[in-house]
């Protein structure tokens, strides 16, 4: 029988730091405002309102998401590569007869668009959702473990009642990961094939 597995998308199947970079550098050209995109692809994670919170005023915050969204899909997007190991990483799931769910802060349209441009075999995307508010979309599918990057992925991962599997590909050190309460620290995907596998095996024995 397979195994359900669901993966966050920013930073850690997707290395989506270049395109989101360009986006906030047209943004901050249209509004004619400084944004730091170099600090901002640093800590990624969080919803988009949050950060651009810091840059503008809360009532502009609306206004601001609306650019954004409408540059994204031709500058973000095809900027976006495929994170070490990613590709086996899901192909172990899928190999395993398991389906895969990527669970996401980013919304949907340009989830979907990256995970199609980037050619990961997943079953469901869900979009717009961060930390404990991802795991209703976890628990809907029967998503055994969740991989991330961000300690609110470990939170979304207890959330929807799974194993909070987490890589360092993000903000945080495989140290600082533990720290928060991870089952699993990996130092980034290309661990994750023989984890999978080591795994599933002490499932089927337990």
């Amino acid at each position: 029988m397979g195994t359900a597995m669901g993966f966050d998308l920013d930073m850690t199947l997707a290395d989506t730091r270049s395109g989101i970079a360009a986006v906030y550098d047209q943004l901050a050209a249209r509004l004619g405002i400084f944004i730091d995109s170099a600090a901002i692809i640093t800590r990624l994670g969080p919803p988009l309102e949050r950060e651009l919170a810091n840059w503008v005023p809360a009532e502009e915050v609306p206004a601001a998401v609306e650019i954004f969204r409408q540059i994204y899909p031709d500058v973000g997007v095809p900027a976006h590569t495929a994170m070490a190991g990613a590709h086996e990483a899901v192909e172990a799931v899928k190999a395993g007869g398991g389906r895969v769910i990527v669970v996401t802060g980013k919304n949907v349209r340009d989830a979907t668009a990256t995970v199609k441009l980037l050619g990961f075999a997943v079953d469901e995307v869900v979009g717009s959702v961060f930390g404990a508010d991802k795991g209703s979309a976890l628990a809907r599918f029967g998503a055994a473990a969740y991989v991330g990057d961000h300690v609110a992925d470990i939170e979304a991962a207890r959330a929807g009642g799974a194993v909070s599997v987490t890589v360092a590909t993000g903000p945080y050190t495989v140290g600082e990961l533990r720290d928060h309460g991870a089952d699993v620290a990996l130092s980034d995907l290309t661990e994750f094939s023989t984890w999978f596998a080591d795994w599933r095996t002490r499932r089927v024995i337990g």
